[in-house]
């Protein structure tokens, strides 16, 4: 029987006829022989010859190895592997992070990033508000926006919750959220919830203020959209997904549901179990790809490495820039830093981010000796120390919300 290489370094290929991903690779054996084994195991090949695979076959759908640089692989699939009508985000996935990660031949491999041919892109609707449209909304031109996560996680009762988002918003905050464990608890009822928060968006507004909370439909797939449109009624003003955990079709569905006129807020939960290994997994920067493809508006990318979650500096920058990026079809996305925020780090992560993303602080806020107005008070006041250039400690001499809060968490 005969058999084909897979190898085509060096050779020229239209790039915007194929899917090109770039892995990360450990193995005992020799680069080339690994590369074709994963270009082979996701596309046309097998462990072994076999009699129905032909030329035609091959030229026309079989992955092509197209550079090795130390551990990593660069492998182009061809567009027509892809089943963009029907497959969709989860075929994609199938193909360039499937049985890969199985293979024998590989100890370990990570799908480092992804790059897709303008006829896949164009399948996709992206964004409908993005960075831009939440700034809108909240009439927030030029400042990150800046919002809690309601703590604790889940206990507490819709009235609670909505006394919460009241407060935060009274101290400043222009976003706040469910925590990702939340959804429809017997303690928490998703209708009771939102409308109690609603009423307290709209008491923020008679006052002058305006504000988002994001209410967490997390739900099964036959489910998803019917309770959001119910959370929408309800008087949701942004709802939130757990891309992981409900899929990539689940944000696609969310942002094009006609019915839907609310910014898409969407949490990676659970995605640790595959970015935290630098070797192995998926990193975040294809995460954050498909989801702005899928339409997600705002998206968590970590704390540039100044937070309590465990990741890169370089992967959160990578995700961030790419939330923002410019040169491709759809309207950016809301990059969102959370996950262990203190009002002392906010001039570090600032530094690193630029202004236009939203700082999101659960603990940082609900922890403030004075109460949750005054530790929203105490993150505004950073954030417009950063924004302004002002030394935070220089700031919280004539901002006493700020200055417990250094007193007690400190400056990182």
């Amino acid at each position: 029987m005969k058999t084909y290489s897979y190898l085509h370094i060096g050779e020229k290929i239209d790039r915007d006829a194929h899917v090109i991903c770039r892995y990360r690779v450990t193995t005992d054996l020799p680069m080339e022989k690994a590369a074709e084994a994963l270009a082979a195991e996701q596309s046309t090949g097998t462990w072994t010859g076999i009699s129905t695979l032909d030329e035609d076959v091959f030229g026309n759908y079989g992955g092509k190895v197209i550079e090795i640089k130390g551990d990593e692989v660069a492998i182009a699939f061809p567009e027509e592997d892809f089943s963009i009508e029907n497959g969709g985000i989860p075929q994609i996935l199938s193909i360039v992070a499937g049985n890969l990660f199985g293979l024998d031949a590989l100890h370990k491999v990570r799908l480092e990033d992804v790059e897709f041919p303008s006829g896949i892109l164009k399948k996709y609707k992206g964004p409908k508000f993005g960075a831009d449209g939440l700034r809108k909304i909240l009439d927030r031109p030029e400042k990150p926006l800046v919002g809690t996560i309601v703590k604790p996680k889940i206990g507490l009762s819709p009235k609670d919750t909505a006394k919460y988002v009241y407060e935060a918003g009274s101290g400043g905050l222009t976003n706040s959220k469910d925590d990702e464990t939340l959804v429809d608890q017997k303690f928490c009822p998703i209708e009771d919830r939102t409308k109690a928060i609603a009423e307290s968006l709209d008491k923020l507004k008679e006052e002058g203020h305006r504000m988002v909370h994001a209410i967490n439909v997390s739900t099964n797939g036959d489910r998803i959209i019917e309770l959001a449109e119910d959370a929408q009624s309800w008087g949701a003003s942004q709802i939130m997904v757990d891309v992981i955990t409900c899929g990539f079709a689940a944000v696609q569905a969310l942002a094009e549901d006609p019915k839907i006129k609310v910014p898409v807020h969407v949490h990676r939960t659970m995605h640790g179990a595959f970015t935290k290994d630098p070797l192995h997994g998926i990193a975040m920067l294809p995460i954050t790809k498909l989801v702005r493809m899928c339409g997600g508006d705002a998206l968590h990318v970590g704390t540039l490495g100044v937070g309590k979650m465990t990741g890169t500096v370089e992967g959160d920058h990578d995700s961030l820039e790419e939330c923002l990026r410019k040169d491709i079809r759809f309207k950016n996305m809301m990059p969102v830093c959370s996950g262990g925020v203190y009002p002392g780090m906010i001039a570090t992560m600032l530094k690193a981010s630029g202004s236009n993303v939203q700082i999101q602080a659960g603990g940082g806020v609900a922890g403030h000796p004075g109460g949750v107005r005054k530790g929203a008070m105490g993150m505004c006041q950073a954030i417009d120390a950063a924004f302004k250039g002002i030394d935070a400690s220089e700031y919280a001499k004539s901002h006493p919300e700020l200055k417990t809060a250094l007193d007690k968490w400190g400056i990182k």
